[in-house]
């Protein structure tokens, strides 16, 4: 590999997936972090987050879990997708919380990964834990060598 760092390597990928991550863009979702088999996403929840209780819950937290857990699985500048995952929803979000999804690589070995995401208010009130079990396929976001796109 070349002389890039893991924290570069992470940064770079996130940027290149950001660049066509368009469903995490129109729920509003911002990347706060990332770093080597970690990302923290956030999101405000808008009134169009919210469900027939009036609360956000069940698919919209799943989808800003889904994305931290992408970034944390892609960090490694590898084409990585989910396997499996599930879910363990502990509460609703509220209009006009700001949800944080902080994701950590728990073990990788060869092509597959685990990785966990916890979603919480910024108050650390928890709203839900995730579970991610990841696969890597052929490809990488950018070439190390010259810094390009390399989807290949």
């Amino acid at each position: 590999m070349s002389g890039v760092t893991g924290q570069e390597r992470a940064e770079r990928a996130a940027a290149a997936m950001w660049e066509n991550d368009h469903a995490s863009q129109a729920f509003g979702m911002t990347i706060e972090a990332v770093g080597p088999g970690q990302a923290r996403l956030s999101m405000l929840v808008r009134k169009d987050h919210l469900n027939g209780h009036g609360s956000c819950h069940g698919g919209v937290i799943f989808t800003l879990a889904d994305s931290a857990f992408a970034f944390a699985c892609n960090s490694h500048n590898t084409l990585t997708v989910a396997q499996q995952c599930s879910v363990v929803f502990a509460a609703p979000g509220r209009e006009g919380d700001r949800l944080i999804a902080n994701a950590r690589e728990v073990t990788l070995a060869g092509r597959s990964g685990v990785y966990d995401v916890t979603v919480a208010r910024e108050d650390g009130a928890v709203i839900a834990e995730f579970r991610g079990l990841s696969r890597t396929v052929s490809g990488t976001h950018f070439d190390e060598e010259s810094g390009g796109p390399d989807r290949g």
